[in-house]
């Protein structure tokens, strides 16, 4: 079998031989004049009619005086069939001289159905549209390496149906979501990406500077701020759909740049988005795969039914040793979270403790869309208390097939307790802890103008993404996920 280099030399070569005999490889136009699904869908219209179609080619084989091939256009794929006694001579030599799987090509013919019944076009003409120089993925044999998969995804999408149809799915899920918030009333903005504070989540950021302001500023890690500043400023029903910037590890959940969808509503709560929340996860998974259920990791995951829900520490004692979370010491929580090989990366904060219970032994278990609730203060800085019980706040995520799927509250719109909040995450930062939210001064004021109640949500639709299309990678849903460069 010929090395990589070999067959670009051979293609090189074609590529010069074209040029010899004055023939643009690389021309700027096609007469195409419908494409591949088209003349499928429409070919007893069509036939006997003379169409020009155009793709890449996908696979060939001859039988001597006749080829047939298949082009694929990004609609659909078609066979073709080109005969020496049927075209020009030297046409039909230049094709099978210089024409290789991977080139586009147009072809000028008719429509006519095979003794096996295939529809296929019988080509009168035929024109180079962009010679190939390498090789597709059957015959590169680098794609039996995952990580080369994520590297070439071009290569991933042409060569695996599955692939690009997980990403067809992917975009409907956006499209459609997009929808639901429309018809809600939502009005969709932008809100900035280089941010003078990384507010508005705990977690660490990317930091940048630019140079012409001598500033420093720092990639988004959340919009949350932002959006709130518009309720602020009187706008009823905010989201946005943008990426999100977070320095942190990478791994099967989590990837460093990813997308969110944040909203804020005024004058909703938690249980209200809630509601929202349920609703508009139903219609979505129903609108793109079919039916309000789909199938992850070998379990169904049914988002027909009344969505569970359950308390944080009520799961923390469900599903570890701890009788009393709530009232459970610092050195209780870290020899119960160490028992579990939960691994704290220097983290000796109760939350830290908690949430590693947590991810280790209770959400790998929800498999099922559950709603958690009445988490503990110092988990958010951004949601109200709830007024039974001050320890707690109004709090809920959406737990399916394992997977956070969304973060949601009753947004603190009170600045004193904000400020006090903040207060508490940079005692955090001074004992240690590196993912804290920053005071945002500007932010306060803004709450001090008077903030009306509301209730914000964040969705990760990557997560959701995998939830849909059923893999337990999150690169397999970005078409280009963060990868350390090679050499």
């Amino acid at each position: 079998m010929a090395s990589i280099e070999e067959i670009r030399k051979t293609r090189l070569e074609k590529l010069e031989y074209l040029k010899s005999q004055g023939i643009q490889p690389y021309p700027s136009s096609t007469e195409r004049n419908t494409s591949n699904i088209k003349a499928i869908d429409d070919f007893d219209k069509l036939a006997g009619k003379e169409i020009i179609l155009a793709g890449r080619i996908m696979s060939e084989r001859a039988q001597g005086g006749l080829v047939f091939f298949n082009i694929y256009d990004g609609t659909s794929s078609f066979q073709a069939l080109i005969k020496k006694d049927e075209i020009e001579e030297a046409s039909f030599d230049l094709f099978i001289k210089t024409a290789d799987i991977g080139d586009f090509v147009e072809i000028k013919g008719d429509l006519f159905l095979t003794k096996r019944e295939e529809k296929t076009l019988k080509v009168k003409e035929w024109k180079m549209l962009a010679k190939s120089l390498m090789p597709l993925p059957e015959k590169w044999h680098g794609l039996k390496d995952v990580e080369e998969r994520f590297r070439k995804r071009y290569l991933d999408i042409l060569s695996s149906p599955d692939v690009r149809r997980r990403f067809e799915i992917r975009s409907l899920m956006v499209k459609r979501i997009r929808e639901f918030y429309d018809r809600a009333g939502y009005m969709e903005v932008e809100t900035p990406v280089l941010q003078p504070l990384a507010g508005g989540a705990t977690a660490l950021p990317f930091k940048t500077r630019h140079n012409a302001l001598e500033t420093d500023f720092y990639l988004t890690i959340a919009q949350e701020l932002y959006l709130k500043k518009l309720i602020v400023a009187g706008f009823n029903k905010v989201y946005e759909i943008g990426r999100k910037f977070r320095n942190e590890g990478i791994d099967v959940t989590h990837n460093p740049e990813f997308t969110m969808l944040e909203s804020n509503e005024a004058y909703a709560d938690a249980a209200g988005q809630m509601k929202f929340i349920e609703e508009l996860f139903r219609e979505v998974t129903r609108n793109v795969i079919g039916k309000p259920e789909v199938v992850y990791g070998g379990n169904t995951v049914n988002f027909d039914k009344p969505f569970a829900v359950k308390t944080f520490f009520g799961l923390i004692r469900e599903h570890s040793g701890l009788n009393n979370p709530e009232q459970a010491s610092n050195d209780e929580l870290k020899a119960e979270a160490l028992n579990m090989g939960v691994k704290m990366e220097n983290r000796n904060t109760r939350q830290a403790f908690l949430d590693g219970i947590y991810k280790k032994a209770v959400r790998p278990k929800l498999i099922q869309p559950t709603f958690i609730i009445d988490y503990p203060v110092e988990f958010n800085p951004f949601a109200k208390r709830k007024h039974d019980n001050p320890s707690l706040i109004d709090r809920f995520q959406l737990i399916a097939g394992g997977l956070e799927l969304v973060n949601a509250f009753s947004e603190l719109n009170n600045p004193i307790d904000q400020k006090e909040r903040y207060e508490d995450e940079e005692r955090k930062k001074r004992e240690g802890e590196p993912e804290i939210s920053p005071s945002d001064a500007d932010y306060l004021e803004a709450m001090e103008h008077g903030m009306p109640p509301n209730g914000g949500i964040g969705i990760g639709l990557d997560r959701f993404a995998m939830l849909l299309t059923d893999v337990k990678n999150i690169k397999e849903v970005i078409l280009f996920p963060t990868l350390k460069p090679k050499g």
